[in-house]
C-alpha cells in the first residue's frame, strides 16, 4: 500500500508532503484544482513517461517519491533485480517491507529514477508499480485492458491459479522436450560424425593414458637425466675448488685465518673478521659434504633416459595431432569422453520422440481440464458483474468473459475476452473499445469489488468513476468502493458528495494564486468540521446554508 508521496515542483505542486493510511480514501476539490495530478504524480514516478512541462513553471526541477508497503510479489521482484533494501549498503530504508521510489526530471525533459536509492531504468519502475498500484479510469493505465491481466483476474476469481501454473510448467517441459527432439534430428548426422571424430580421439588419448602434471614431471625429469654428465662434472669441480685442489678455497680460507689471528694479538677489531672467517668454513664444510652426497647419487641412468624420450615424443605427437599442448591433453580427453556421452544421448530419437509425446499428453491433460474449468468460472464471473452493472447506471448492462481458443501456450489453449454491452439487446463489445471513460471506470469497479480476492495489486486508485451518475447510484459506487477499502487501500478522485461521504479518509485539495501570479495547488487532510464543510460544498455549490451542512452531517454519520 502507498504510505506516503511527497512532491515538488511538479505542475501546480510547489511542495507536498502527505501520508497515508489503508481503506478508503477520497480525494474532492473544486474543477482544476488538481485533483487529478497527484495520480498523474503517482504515474510519474512509477515510470509514465513525462515532459518538460510537467515541471512547475519557472522551476529548473520536479521531484516525486513515494513509500509504498510491498506485497509479496513485489519483495520477491526487489529481490531479483537486487533492489531489495535490506541487501544493499547505502540503501534509503532498511526495512524490507517497504520500497522508497524517487524521480526527477528537469526542465529540458531529462529524468533519472530510483529505487530503494538504487538507479532504475523506467522499465523496472513500470513492472514494478504494476505490482503496487492500479488506476482505473483512463484508458491508457487500466490493467483490465491487458488480456494478460484478463486472464489473471479470472483465473484469481476462480481459485484456478495453481491449476495454471502447473499447466504453465508442463509446457515448458513440453516445449524443452520438443526443442530437443528437433535438434537431435537436425543435427543427426552432424553428431554421427562428430562422434567418429571423438570417439577416435577418446580411444587413442585412452591408450596413450596421460595424466595431470605428467608432462611437467616427466619433462623436467629428462632434462636433468640429459644433463647428467655436465651436472657430475660441475659437481666434482666444485668440490675440488672447495677442498680437494693444492689451492682450495678452505686451505686459503685456513691461511689467512692463522694470519689474522697473529694480528688479532695487536689489535681485537680483528676479532669480528675472524669470526665471519669461522662462519664462511661451516658453509663451505656443508657445501662440500652436500656435493659429495650429489656427486655419489648423480649416477647416469640411460635406460630411464630413452624411456623418457619416447614418452615426450609420443606427448608431443598427440599434442600435434589433437591441436593443443601436450600439458592439455589430459583434459582434452576428459572432455571429450563427457561430449562423447552427451552426443550418444542427443541421438537416440526414439528416446527423445516418446518423452516429447508424454510431455505433450500430460500438457494437453491439464489444459483440457483448465479450459472446462475456466469455462464454469467465466460464466460465474460473468454473472456476478453483471448484476453488479445494475446498481451502476447500467441497467439492462451484459458482461461476458469469452474464452476464445488459441494455440497451445503457457497460458493454456484458450485466451480471455472481457466483453461488456451497455444494454440487454446490444451486442457485447471487447472492454478495449467501450467508449465512455466513466462506463469503463464503474465496469472497472464492479469487477474489482467482485474479485478483490483475485486482485494482487494492494493499490487502487478510481479517477472520474462518477462520470454521468448521481443519486443512489452514486451512493451504490460510494459503499462498493468502501467496501472494496476493506481488502486493499482504494482512492477515488470524486465530484459526489455521496461517493466523498463513504470515504475512510478525506483529502481536500485546493488552488491558489501566489503573488508572482502562479497557481498553486494544495492538498490538506480533513476531518470533524472541516470534512462538513466540504461535504456541504459539494452539495451546495458556493452557497453553504445550515441546512447543506446538516445533510453533509447525515450523510457521514449513516456511512
Amino acid at each position: 500500500m502507498l504510505i506516503a508521496l511527497s512532491i515538488r515542483d511538479f505542475a501546480i505542486v510547489e511542495r507536498l508532503e502527505l501520508e497515508f493510511e489503508s481503506g478508503f480514501t477520497v480525494l474532492t476539490g473544486e474543477t482544476g484544482a488538481g485533483k487529478s495530478i497527484l495520480i498523474d504524480a503517482l504515474q510519474f514516478v512509477l515510470g509514465e513517461r513525462a515532459g518538460p512541462e510537467a515541471v512547475r513553471e519557472g522551476c529548473s526541477r520536479a521531484e516525486v517519491g513515494a513509500e509504498f508497503r510491498c506485497s509479496p510479489p513485489a519483495q520477491a521482484w526487489l529481490a531479483q533485480f537486487e533492489f531489495d533494501a535490506s541487501t544493499r549498503d547505502g540503501a534509503e530504508t532498511t526495512d524490507s517491507a517497504t520500497v522508497l521510489v524517487r524521480r526527477t526530471l528537469d526542465d529540458a525533459g531529462r529524468s533519472r529514477s530510483f529505487i530503494n536509492g538504487s538507479p532504475a531504468t523506467l522499465g523496472q519502475l513500470r513492472d514494478l508499480g504494476e505490482l503496487l498500484l492500479d488506476v482505473h479510469g483512463q484508458h491508457e493505465h487500466q490493467s483490465l485492458l491487458r488480456a494478460s491481466a484478463q486472464q489473471q483476474l479470472l483465473d484469481g476469481y476462480g481459485g484456478l491459479r495453481e491449476r495454471a501454473r502447473e499447466v504453465a510448467d508442463a509446457f515448458g517441459v513440453w516445449r524443452n522436450a520438443m526443442r530437443a527432439s528437433a535438434q537431435a534430428e537436425a543435427q543427426r548426422d552432424q553428431a554421427a560424425a562428430q562422434s567418429e571424430h571423438l570417439r577416435q580421439l577418446v580411444e587413442e588419448l585412452t591408450r596413450l593414458a596421460p595424466e595431470p602434471g605428467e608432462w611437467e614431471r616427466t619433462e623436467a625429469e629428462q632434462k636433468r637425466l640429459a644433463h647428467g654428465a655436465a651436472l657430475l662434472e660441475g659437481a666434482r669441480f666444485a668440490i675440488d675448488g672447495i677442498a680437494d685442489a693444492q689451492d682450495a678455497a678452505q686451505s686459503r680460507l685456513a691461511k689467512i685465518a692463522a694470519r689474522l689471528t697473529t694480528l688479532c694479538a695487536y689489535d681485537q677489531r680483528l676479532a669480528p673478521v675472524l669470526a665471519a672467517l669461522a662462519g664462511a668454513d661451516i658453509h663451505l664444510e656443508e657445501a662440500c659434504r652436500e656435493l659429495n652426497q650429489y656427486v655419489a647419487n648423480c649416477e647416469p641412468d640411460e635406460g630411464r633416459l630413452v624411456q623418457l624420450e619416447d614418452r615426450i615424443a609420443a606427448l608431443h605427437a598427440a599434442g600435434r595431432k589433437w591441436r593443443c599442448t601436450p600439458a592439455q591433453l589430459p583434459a582434452l580427453l576428459e572432455s571429450s569422453r563427457m561430449r562423447l556421452d552427451g552426443l550418444a544421448g542427443a541421438q537416440d530419437l526414439e528416446h527423445l520422440r516418446a518423452a516429447e509425446a508424454r510431455a505433450a499428453a500430460q500438457y494437453q491433460h491439464l489444459a483440457k481440464s483448465l479450459s472446462g474449468a475456466r469455462q464454469q468460472v467465466a460464466d460465474k464471473m460473468g454473472r456476478a458483474v453483471s448484476r453488479a452493472m445494475q446498481d451502476l447506471a447500467m441497467t439492462g448492462g451484459r458482461f461476458e468473459v469469452r474464452l476464445v481458443s488459441v494455440d497451445p501456450s503457457a497460458t493454456g489453449m484458450e485466451k480471455t475476452e472481457f466483453l461488456v454491452s451497455g444494454h440487454e439487446a446490444g451486442a457485447a463489445r471487447s472492454l478495449a473499445k467501450v467508449a465512455s471513460g466513466g462506463e469503463l471506470s464503474r465496469i472497472g469497479l464492479a469487477i474489482s469489488v467482485i474479485a478483490a480476492s483475485a486482485n494482487l495489486v494492494p493499490t487502487l486508485i478510481f479517477d472520474e468513476v462518477d462520470a454521468g451518475i448521481g443519486g443512489q447510484v452514486a451512493a451504490t459506487v460510494g459503499r462498493l468502493l468502501q467496501q472494496l477499502g476493506q481488502s486493499r487501500q482504494v482512492f477515488c478522485v470524486t465530484h459526489l458528495p455521496q461517493v466523498a461521504s463513504c470515504g475512510d479518509h478525506h483529502l481536500a485539495v485546493r488552488k491558489s494564486l501566489q503573488i508572482d501570479g502562479r497557481p498553486v495547488s494544495r492538498t490538506e487532510p480533513l476531518t470533524g468540521n472541516a470534512r462538513v464543510h466540504e461535504i456541504a460544498r459539494m452539495l451546495g455549490g458556493s452557497e453553504i446554508t445550515q441546512l447543506t451542512q446538516q445533510h453533509a452531517r447525515e450523510m457521514l454519520a449513516s456511512r
